[in-house]
């Protein structure tokens, strides 16, 4: 939608060339210089080449992403009535439309472009509500957020923060509150222990809620033998964060032995907590991946169900293609320690990287590792992290569930 500009009290920020998309991010080389340059994360009106008015947004001009565009109505100002609106919506969708509150205390609530608030994340852990900005526009509207979530969820607690880089590519200095004392969420009759702030963000991703509900119905599946006899169905979780997928594979999904392996020494007490909490007996090994996967296909190590879900791998378009020959590698590893016929979950949380890269690199690693990978199916984030059709980006998890001979 375009319309004739009309003067408002608003800076206005001209783009060098027609707007022929609807992506929200226009990137800095895409923007003529202001002769007078707006506040760092003030709102803006948007012209294009043409002079046509195109958008109304948020501006940064010591950020890669210069404008983050909220609104293509020219009557919709970027104010407490519009906050109110878009929050209400986003929440809306969890609680009426998808109705997560039936099986989860702990959820998304607003996922960025999403949801249609660029720069904004928002994640519900019982009733502690953590706020994370990418944008320091949404930091400067940071108390209306907040006031607004207080009247929309009463009772709740706040924490809100910004990763390290963040705040550096955003030129914003983020002091967040004191760090809330870890507590229990509850997920599909499980409890697990989450401490926003800390390392690890949450200590808990929301995101992998129906893959690890999917996991457990498949370990029981693989446990039903014939004739409704039962099998041993051995698990081992690379990358085990702090538990998630184990717990799962013990607690719900019957695994006879359950094994997990995570570099990351306070992640990994985190986890055996978990483990305890819901009683289910899991192995846990501080180890890197790499040597204990080597020395494990040594040995002649295999498992019924092999789960493999490392960090985000880059954040930079430079270093894509050296995160990929690492997920390469890193299956290839993981393909041979699962039994013939076994299963691997394999998964990317790196943005960048799309769904046909990630799928090449297990193909690269299936040749490699002289193993057939049988794709089963392709799933990703819950449904509480939505993305739009118009930002591809928002479709960072890519969760393959693979069969393989």
């Amino acid at each position: 939608m375009t319309s004739t500009f009309t003067p408002s009290d608003l800076p206005v920020v001209t783009l060098k060339t027609e707007r022929k998309s609807s992506h929200p991010w226009i990137f800095q080389k895409m923007v003529e210089k202001p002769e007078t340059k707006p506040k760092n994360g003030c709102v803006v009106d948007i012209i294009d080449r043409t002079g046509a008015w195109v958008g109304r947004g948020l501006y940064n001009g010591h950020s890669r992403i210069a404008l983050r565009v909220l609104t293509t109505n020219p009557d919709e100002g970027i104010n407490r009535k519009f906050f109110d609106k878009m929050l209400r919506q986003a929440i809306s969708l969890r609680r009426d439309v998808l109705k997560i509150d039936k099986v989860s205390d702990s959820y998304r609530l607003v996922h960025s472009e999403g949801d249609g608030l660029s720069g904004l994340v928002i994640d519900k852990f019982g009733e502690m509500v953590v706020v994370e900005f990418f944008s320091s526009g949404m930091y400067r509207f940071r108390e209306t957020i907040l006031s607004l979530l207080g009247e929309i969820l009463p009772g709740s607690r706040f924490y809100w923060f910004a990763e390290e880089h963040v705040q550096k590519q955003e030129s914003m200095d983020i002091r967040p509150p004191a760090l809330p004392e870890p507590f229990l969420i509850e997920e599909h009759g499980l409890k697990f222990k989450v401490g926003p702030g800390s390392k690890h963000k949450t200590g808990f991703f929301v995101d992998q809620r129906e893959n690890r509900m999917l996991l457990a119905q498949m370990c029981k599946d693989l446990a039903e033998g014939p004739e409704g006899s039962k099998r041993d169905v051995s698990v081992l979780d690379i990358c085990c964060n702090s538990g998630g997928f184990a717990v799962y594979a013990k607690a719900l999904g019957g695994a006879s032995d359950v094994l997990a392996l995570d570099l990351d020494e306070t992640v990994l007490e985190l986890a055996e907590e978990n483990a305890r909490i819901n009683k289910a007996k899991v192995k846990f090994i501080q180890v890197d991946l790499f040597h204990w996967l080597r020395e494990a296909i040594e040995r002649g190590l295999k498992y019924d169900i092999v789960i493999l879900d490392p960090s985000k791998q880059t954040r930079t378009k430079e270093e894509l293609e050296k995160a990929m020959r690492k997920y390469t590698d890193m299956n290839r590893l993981a393909m041979q320690v699962v039994k013939p016929g076994g299963i691997l979950l394999t998964c990317s949380c790196t943005g960048l990287a799309s769904e046909s890269e990630f799928l090449n690199s297990i193909r690269i690693a299936a040749w490699q590792s002289q193993r057939t990978a049988q794709i089963l199916k392709i799933t990703g984030a819950g449904p509480d992290h939505p993305w739009a059709s118009h930002v591809a980006e928002g479709r960072y998890l890519k969760a393959v569930w693979a069969r393989i001979l």
